[in-house]
């Protein structure tokens, strides 16, 4: 079987597009994300037009996922962290080629958790909790229960992925084993919220109370890649020049609701231009010096 196996990634490990290849086997590695599939292969190249390709394959009793996928396609994952599974491959996977050790120096990256990276990570899982949490409170206002309970957890996932990466740790599919080390007290809340014998409506209203508490006290943490990246300026911005940064890509779609959360705390203040329309001001922001 395992002659059949190498059949399906040794020619492609010749191509000098190939930078690494790793096997997942569910059997070695239980708790690993496979998707019901016995083996993953995972390939990852320079090619740039294929950003991520799953191919599926029957190997007499094993069924077998084999996704190629770009160096870039793969950096952009680590860091938005829409695939934690990804991370897991990536981490317990076996490595069956390696050009140039490129996924030993990925592991290495991964294990040391460089500040960039870990500051934009950080505001990213951020800026979801805020939206989690906003949604969730408002439909929870509205009397939709289940529906704001149900963002309001994923708030607390958000804010739990928050806790371990200020920690310096990449979350992984196990994410709440990580934080019952790293930070007792949200894996707490979390246990009290599924064993509780209060209410459901009991129960939302504590999760709204706590996860306020959290964004508070995490809100210069959170923002911090953002900040960075207006601070130290007396310029001011439209939300059309914040929304065109580069680096701000990745969160784009919640950034305006991270601007006014940080006007509400006072990170930003507001600066209104007169238009040529009378009545009607255009609004400015200016990030505070601290």
């Amino acid at each position: 079987m395992d002659v059949l196996l190498r059949q399906l990634y040794q020619d492609r490990a010749s191509e000098k597009e190939t930078l690494a290849i790793l096997i997942i086997e569910k059997d070695l590695l239980p708790l690993s994300v496979t998707d019901g599939f016995d083996v993953v292969i995972v390939l990852i190249n320079h090619n740039q037009d294929i950003s991520w390709e799953v191919k599926h394959y029957q190997l007499g009793e094993r069924r077998v996922s084999f996704h190629s996928l770009s160096q870039a396609m793969m950096h952009q994952t680590l860091i938005v962290g829409n695939h934690r599974r990804l991370v897991d491959w990536l981490v317990n996977g076996k490595i069956v080629f390696d050009r140039n050790e490129f996924l030993k120096d990925v592991k290495e990256r991964i294990e040391s958790f460089p500040p960039g990276d870990r500051s934009k990570k950080m505001t990213i899982q951020f800026t979801k909790m805020l939206r989690r949490f906003e949604e969730g409170k408002t439909l929870f206002h509205n009397g939709h229960y289940f529906d704001a309970f149900s963002n309001m957890m994923h708030s607390l996932h958000h804010l739990a992925r928050l806790s371990v990466i200020h920690h310096g740790f990449y979350p992984e599919v196990t994410v709440w084993e990580q934080v019952r080390h790293i930070e007792p007290q949200t894996y707490k809340l979390y246990q009290e919220l599924l064993k509780s014998e209060e209410t459901l409506e009991k129960r939302i209203e504590l999760l709204i109370l706590a996860t306020e508490l959290a964004i508070h006290s995490k809100t210069e943490m959170g923002s911090q890649h953002f900040l960075s990246l207006v601070q130290g300026t007396d310029d001011i911005y439209s939300i059309a020049d914040f929304m065109s940064l580069n680096e701000v890509e990745d969160y784009c779609v919640d950034l305006e609701l991270l601007v006014r959360h940080l006007v509400e705390k006072d990170f930003v203040s507001i600066k209104k231009i007169e238009t040529k329309a009378e009545g009607i001001v255009k609004t400015f922001y200016r990030v505070k010096k601290f």
